[in-house]
């Protein structure tokens, strides 16, 4: 589709390029899932990229795959998709079995050009994929009710393009955005049907603990 060692300039147009081929309609129902896949990637000298994938919905662990890459592209605010691609896209080729959905700890619309890495790779891929971050990239928000499951929605420059979702209380809220072939309502179910009681859905979370070298059965 594109090359990832590219130039700033070229790397902003093919964020414009691809973002008219996101689609934002479901094409797996919720009850169609049946491995669902958790993507993370850290950075030291290296980019180390882990995938972590489950049987949906009993969350057990399926199998798991890590890669590392050199970092082939500078840190640059909105284009950090160039920077972990090409190390998930190692990952994800390790993997025998093909998620359903994957889940990537990381924007999807929620971007300032509408794609992020879960859009960016679902789209590169043609795969169903959901974004769940940490923290907020654009958008307003109302702070969501202390709920598991209380929500707000995410607009920016008067889109929704998110929304700002409970996963544990007393907890800052999750980001989650339609990355490519789902639609939000489906998205946020996925999310909340992935949590085992801790702020981040079992997929990422395990996919951050094996990018970051822990073992997933420390705790």
């Amino acid at each position: 589709m594109h090359d990832w060692d590219v130039s700033v300039e070229e790397a902003v147009a093919i964020q414009r390029r691809l973002r008219a081929l996101v689609r934002v309609e479901a094409d797996v129902a919720l009850d169609q899932v049946r491995i669902v896949a958790g993507v993370d990637a850290s950075y030291k000298d290296v980019a180390r990229a882990a995938v972590v994938a489950l049987a949906f919905p009993a969350l057990e662990v399926v199998e798991t795959a890590v890669a590392v890459r050199a970092i082939p592209f500078p840190y640059v605010p909105g284009l950090l998709s160039f920077r972990e691609a090409p190390a998930v896209l190692d990952a994800l080729a390790k993997l025998r079995a093909r998620p359903d959905v994957l889940i990537f700890d990381g924007q999807g619309l929620a971007h300032p050009r509408r794609l992020g890495l879960a859009s960016h790779l679902g789209v590169y891929l043609d795969m169903p994929s959901v974004g769940c971050a940490k923290s907020r990239l654009v958008g307003r928000y109302e702070e969501p009710g202390p709920q598991i499951g209380d929500r707000a929605p995410l607009v920016d420059r008067g889109e929704v393009v998110g929304v700002a979702l409970r996963t544990k209380p007393r907890t800052n809220p999750l980001f989650v955005s339609v990355g490519h072939k789902v639609d939000l309502e489906t998205a946020v179910a996925l999310v909340l049907a992935c949590l085992r009681g801790y702020r981040l859905p079992e997929p990422t979370r395990l996919a951050d603990r094996l990018a970051g070298e822990r073992a997933l059965s420390a705790e």
